[in-house]
């Protein structure tokens, strides 16, 4: 049975949940990697093995038909100290459960946050390592202007398909974490949602393969969507200026607001929680500071799924 489990951390007294953060179960042993056996995933005609799927410097390209000529740092990065950005974010900047989608971001919003995990001003919330931020701190230590100018500008101008489906749900499926994203357990055990977000790759397969088709599912809690609505409108006290704002009407963006729609929940929920504890303190997030700081987790979870549900750039979800 999930025990719902927060870890305080010494800034301000803020308290951080840790079902927010999908940490790996210690590896046992190293696993062989297979270099022959090829790979699929559903609707590409692409084969890849294991150990080009696990090689940071070469970004899984399952839809090369879908995109232009990929700039060298998104498809191969600069080794030995900078990984490919598709590698991670997926060759177009669908991105996942764990990192940011950079499609249709503005490409001077992109630069700015890396230039922010660089000089510190952008961390995690949470009280220890967690790995997708941890990767993220060192390739902005070491990629040049130029090589974060070409990625920003190839992911600002890709669009945004939908990455994730809101269930609103009481109770949920038993969990486990593998691939830094909650997979349900076999067979029909569930466990009540206690005010998480739940977001879960339906098939750890093709996550594992980083397939950029692939649709997630997010749990929240009954009523948040509605509630996050309100908040987005600035129609509760929590929110003194709502987010429509700044981030314009549906939350598809505004100047270097940048659109939040249709975007992963979990993700969204971890920087509000890392602007309200001052993790997350540049120029770009000042404003952001303000308006979380008489946020409740309640209101940033609802807030969150209330973005997540809307139809991004592409389309309805």
């Amino acid at each position: 049975m999930f025990a719902l489990v927060f870890c305080a951390i010494a800034r301000g007294g803020d308290v951080v949940p840790s079902w927010a953060y999908p940490i790996n179960p210690p590896a046992r042993g190293a696993p062989a990697i297979d270099g022959v056996k090829v790979l699929h995933v559903p609707g590409s005609k692409v084969s890849l093995t294991q150990a080009e799927l696990v090689d940071f410097f070469s970004a899984p390209d399952w839809f090369p038909d879908t995109h232009g000529a990929l700039p060298v740092i998104v498809s191969r990065g600069n080794a030995p100290r900078v990984f490919a950005c598709g590698f991670c974010h997926l060759p177009t900047g669908q991105g996942r459960p764990e990192n940011a989608s950079l499609a249709g971001l503005p490409p001077d919003y992109i630069a700015r946050q890396v230039a922010d995990f660089k000089s510190g001003a952008r961390r995690s919330a949470y009280h220890g390592a967690f790995l997708p931020t941890d990767l993220m701190i060192r390739v902005s230590v070491n990629a040049s202007v130029e090589e974060v100018g070409a990625a920003a500008q190839f992911f600002a101008a890709q669009t945004l398909s939908p990455r994730v489906k809101i269930i609103e749900r009481a109770r949920v499926p038993l969990t486990r974490v593998e691939g830094s994203v909650y997979v349900a357990e076999p067979g029909a055990r569930q466990e009540p949602l206690d005010g998480r977000i739940l977001e879960l790759a339906p098939d750890i397969r093709r996550h594992e393969r980083h397939d950029d088709h692939l649709l997630y599912i997010a749990y929240v809690p009954i009523g948040s969507v509605a509630r996050g609505k309100s908040l987005a409108a600035g129609g509760t006290s929590a929110a003194h200026v709502g987010c429509v704002s700044c981030h314009g009407e549906n939350l598809l963006g505004a100047g270097l607001a940048p659109p939040i729609a249709g975007r992963s929940p979990s993700y969204l929920l971890r920087q509000l929680l890392a602007m309200k504890t001052g993790a997350r303190a540049g120029a770009a997030a000042a404003l952001m500071t303000t308006l979380v700081a008489s946020m409740t987790l309640e209101d940033m979870v609802a807030a969150a799924a209330y973005a997540a549900s809307l139809p991004g750039n592409a389309g309805t979800p």
